[in-house]
């Protein structure tokens, strides 16, 4: 085993309950927790995959892709303690180098803490060479690592899985823009990946109004689902009080999710299941194409498939 763990800062961080008030009796609240394992890989996210997690009707999982952000992801998790919720946040690693205390504030308030690459690269890891795309993603989980447990990894970081023992085994690709390749060596060495059943379009700037709306009405035509924001932006965080207060009001309810043992729980798409990812995907591909596979991610090449509006 070529990592080893600061054992007392690992102590002080894993596994440690947030003290917290009690939650006002009005509060959202968490309605269970379902533990989702990734023994042989785990492909989840009906924008992308064919299965999803299994959710009766009116419950949701809330993620956050981006983060930390300095000033944004306080208020997001301010939100979500005022109603005793938790959630998901897929973190770029460069952003937890800059802000350590942010992702463990995050962990150390009970919320699940997974990986979304270093560097967020653009053009996105689909348009990458397979080994740059390796060493960002494995880079960026090394942060996360040491953010949160204090891993310590060889000089130059971890070169594959055998140098990483990740505490939150969840990988959620930029852009949704995944690989065979990539899937194929997640699924080898028990990771799971992550898409999303629904989206909130917070890359598109709004209003918080306007995200509100929008949200509020995918989740009603659904009826459940996991669900996408960004806590990097200023609407996001603005609408995320009025947000909670909603589904309290409609009747929603929260699932928290966190690792578990064994492959899944899922549930299959519905008959005629299309991936919408790969609708977006291909509407930029011909000007991706004409792009040679870069060697270091290039933020300047083209927007990632994130970025394009999905259809109403």
């Amino acid at each position: 085993m070529r990592f080893r763990l600061s054992l007392g800062f690992s102590l002080a961080l894993a596994h440690v309950p947030a003290i917290a008030a009690a939650c006002p009796p009005d509060a959202l609240g968490v309605a269970r927790v379902m533990q989702v394992g990734t023994v042989g890989g785990l492909e989840i996210g009906l924008k992308s995959y064919p299965h999803t997690l299994p959710l009766a009707d009116h419950e949701v999982i809330l993620t956050f892709d981006d983060g930390p952000n300095a000033t944004y992801t306080p208020m997001v998790l301010k939100a979500l303690a005022d109603e005793c919720v938790k959630a998901t946040f897929f973190l770029i690693g460069r952003n937890v180098e800059a802000l350590p205390e942010l992702a463990r504030r995050e962990l150390n308030e009970g919320h699940t803490v997974a990986h979304h690459t270093f560097t967020h690269p653009q053009p996105t890891l689909r348009f990458m060479s397979a080994d740059v795309a390796r060493a960002d993603i494995l880079k960026g989980m090394a942060a996360v690592e040491h953010a949160l447990y204090g891993t310590e990894f060889p000089p130059g970081g971890p070169k594959d899985f055998s140098e990483i023992h990740l505490h939150t085994p969840w990988f959620r690709f930029p852009g949704f823009a995944d690989t065979k390749d990539l899937r194929a060596w997640f699924a080898a060495n028990d990771v799971g990946t992550f898409g999303v059943d629904d989206w909130a379009s917070d890359w598109i700037p709004m209003t918080a109004e306007e995200e509100l709306k929008l949200i509020l009405s995918r989740l009603e035509r659904d009826g459940r689902g996991m669900l996408l924001f960004h806590d990097i932006h200023p609407w996001t965080a603005e609408m995320l009080p009025a947000f909670l207060r909603e589904l309290k009001k409609r009747g929603f309810r929260i699932v928290h999710i966190v690792p578990g043992p064994g492959t899944g729980p899922v549930v299959e798409a519905r008959s005629g299941w299309t991936s919408e990812t790969e609708k977006i995907i291909g509407r930029l591909k011909p000007r991706l194409d004409n792009l040679t596979p870069v060697a270091a991610p290039s933020p300047a090449l083209a927007p990632p498939p994130e970025t394009a509006s999905p259809p109403p």
